[in-house]
């Protein structure tokens, strides 16, 4: 393996995880709000709980994909 494809793997990694942390920032700030009328917090928890069961329906797809 030479000094460019570790450089690639490392860059990866970090662009994935900068990614995810994105999307997941994304996802709650709008389980957070709910255009015209009020959320309560029972509703806003299971909005996320919705959220991160579509995050892991994602990585399991990607994980049989390969």
């Amino acid at each position: 393996m030479n000094l460019n494809q570790i450089v690639n793997m490392v860059m990866r990694i970090f662009v994935r995880k900068g990614v995810n942390w994105g999307i997941n920032k994304g996802v709650d700030a709008v389980a957070q709000r709910s255009p015209g009328k009020p959320v309560g917090p029972s509703q806003s928890a299971g909005v996320r709980d919705v959220a991160k069961r579509a995050r892991q329906a994602a990585k399991i797809t990607r994980r049989l994909g390969r």
